[in-house]
């Protein structure tokens, strides 16, 4: 392959996420919005779950709530305490079929009934939607054809990465939050 072939599948492959991503992001429901925001601010703790990709979203998505001052864990690490009464669990799944995150969701739903669910998918009527007090559903639509320019799971993870980078900013004005103040609790040890 040359180089000429390889930027045009750079720029076809480009073209292809980013308009697949304005797509998956346009119809997002606004009121569940407003009301994951109110959870997200009044609750105790908030605990992330995702896995394989859609952790790696999820695990950025925490390190900016913990940015904004919030009480933020991913579950499943060592130092992470157990969900109470008054926490929330967001939890993201292009599919809603991930195993881990079921069963996440069965946990928190039998112990703790008061924590909210805040889940992420792009299935609305898969078994983790089933659990979620709130489902912010990123339409995607994978086309075979895009499958060679986004291979697997890529639209939902840039999207549920975009989404949640534009939450952050959403959160930020709610919580009277600057950049400042996110930059203090940025994690550096030196």
């Amino acid at each position: 392959m040359n180089k000429k072939t390889e930027n045009k599948i750079l720029k076809e492959s480009i073209d292809c996420i980013l308009d697949t991503i304005d797509d998956s992001l346009e119809d997002l429901e606004l009121d569940k919005i407003n009301r994951a925001v109110d959870i997200l601010t009044s609750s105790d703790h908030v605990f992330i779950y995702g896995s394989g990709r859609s952790g790696l979203v999820g695990r950025t998505f925490a390190m900016r709530l913990m940015q904004l001052g919030l009480n933020s864990f991913f579950i499943g690490e060592t130092i992470t305490p157990a969900v109470q009464d008054g926490d929330c669990v967001f939890l993201v799944s292009k599919t809603g079929e991930t195993q881990t995150a079921i069963q996440a969701a069965r946990i928190v739903e039998n112990r703790v009934p008061k924590a909210e669910i805040i889940v992420v998918t792009a299935s609305p009527d898969s078994t983790l939607a089933e659990f979620g007090d709130i489902n912010i559903i990123l339409d995607i639509k994978d086309k075979e054809e895009d499958q060679k320019l986004a291979p697997l799971g890529t639209i939902f993870e840039d999207s549920a990465m975009i989404f949640l980078d534009g939450l952050v900013s959403v959160l930020m004005e709610d919580l009277d939050e600057e950049v400042d103040d996110m930059k203090y609790r940025h994690p550096i040890l030196i």
